[in-house]
């Protein structure tokens, strides 16, 4: 049996697809690279916008029509929040929310064998505990994501989000301890932690983040340990110096503004003020002089004034983030938000987004000359272009160096760099003659 797996959305998604690929080819269902190729084809769905649905429900209908003969498995965030997905979704023969993973293997096998369509999706309920997935193979990869976090707890009146995961829960220090030390020895330098709401891990055992980071340094081999997307919230200064006492961690912090505006963060029910998250963003700044950061930023929310997007536009340029994604806000049917009055019309958001993206582009351009003339430890990786050597800083600034004709590979290799000039979204660097800093 042959299978082909299609993920959308965000790193937690593509880990649990990744993982759900491993589970499947333990039991004998092969991956392949064309779904025209595969007896199952799995869509992992996102639904953090309603443009997420529309692209998940335009792949059913394009897979069923291109596969007519597979069986279909709808999984993740949109049936999760959605449970009537299946009415809206008939091209699915299968469909199951973003719980229960460890079922699906019986529940694809009487699939297979009976063809009888199945409808399971389970709702969470308090106090549910982590479910762990095996970890994907990593073995060609040089940086790896582990999932340590799952649930949200904060309800902005824009996501869905704590409906499609449930509450927050994290991984248990000895599965971390255990997946940590299996990536390593495939070969992974770098360990990437990410979750729904990952500054909450450990709040079950009155830990925090830092415990997590503890347990990935002392893993032989793991060289770099970086961090996913953080809500501004529980970044305690303790917590900040707990971080920076290992060599190993990477002092990029992408930590989500959304907006840049005290009334509209109010109306978005986030829990800090523009004063708090530029003081936590100077608190980084001190603790970790090459930090990078990097946040999330939506333009044209309900009752978003001229005037209040001019104080976000501000906001922004006087943060001198080194990246910004910038994107509309989008209504999320199920949501307070979306029952708001006072929308903006889709002309007057793309106005904004464009405007926004050109500050963001302005703040990108401007980190990035930063950079020239810092010495940097660069892990590279796998590169398209046989011109190039490329990799990342430990602050994740983009790296290339010329590379020679018939020249070795420098990839899931460390080596320090001068970074010599800036284009305008990576630095141009050349290796210092002295041997790599860190080497397999």
């Amino acid at each position: 049996m042959t299978a082909y797996y299609l993920s959308f959305g965000c790193k937690v998604n593509q880990y649990e697809t990744n993982a759900l690929r491993g589970m499947l080819s333990r039991e004998g269902i092969q991956p392949v690279e064309q779904p025209e190729d595969a007896d199952l084809i799995l869509v992992n769905s996102c639904t953090v916008t309603a443009s997420s649905d529309r692209k998940v429900r335009h792949a059913l209908r394009s897979l069923r029509s291109r596969c007519p003969a597979a069986k279909i498995v709808l999984t993740g965030c949109l049936p999760q929040a959605h449970p009537d997905a299946a009415q809206l979704c008939p091209e699915a023969d299968l469909i199951t929310g973003t719980k229960d993973r460890a079922a699906l293997i019986q529940r694809i096998r009487q699939l297979m064998e009976s063809a009888v369509p199945w409808d399971g999706v389970t709702p969470y309920t308090p106090g549910e505990g982590y479910e762990l997935l095996p970890p994907a193979e990593n073995a060609d990869r040089t940086r790896a994501f582990i999932k340590i976090q799952d649930g949200c707890n904060q309800f902005c009146s824009y996501c869905i989000i704590p409906y499609a995961r449930g509450r927050c829960r994290s991984k248990p220090r000895e599965a971390l301890a255990q997946e940590a030390a299996q990536m390593a020895q495939a070969g992974c330098r770098e360990a990437v932690l990410i979750g729904i709401n990952l500054a909450f891990y450990g709040m079950e055992w009155q830990g925090d983040l830092g415990d997590a980071v503890d347990i990935c340094c002392a893993v032989p081999g793991i060289d770099r340990v970086r961090l996913g997307s953080l809500e501004p919230e529980k970044l305690s200064d303790d917590l900040l110096r707990r971080l920076a006492a290992h060599p190993q961690f990477c002092p990029q912090f992408h930590l989500s503004l959304q907006s840049g505006c005290d009334r509209t963060l109010r109306a978005m029910n986030r829990h800090y003020t523009t004063a708090e998250y530029a003081d936590l963003a100077a608190r980084i700044r001190r603790i970790f002089p090459d930090a990078a950061l990097t946040t999330d930023v939506m333009v044209g929310f309900p009752g978003e004034t001229e005037a209040d997007f001019a104080c976000s536009l501000e906001f922004v340029r006087e943060m001198g983030f080194a990246k910004v994604h910038v994107f509309p806000y989008s209504p999320r049917e199920g949501t307070v938000a979306a029952r708001m009055p006072e929308q903006i019309p889709s002309p007057e958001k793309r106005r904004r987004a464009a405007l926004m993206g050109e500050t963001a582009a302005a703040c990108r351009r401007a980190f990035l000359r930063s950079q020239v003339g810092k010495v940097m430890p660069v892990l590279f990786e796998r590169s398209a272009d046989p011109a190039w050597h490329r990799g990342y800083t430990p602050n994740y600034t983009p790296v290339k160096i010329s590379a020679k004709k018939g020249e070795k590979s420098l990839r899931k290799s460390v080596f320090r760099v001068i970074i010599k000039s800036s284009e305008p979204d990576c630095c141009i660097g050349t290796l210092l003659p002295e041997a790599s800093a860190q080497n397999d």
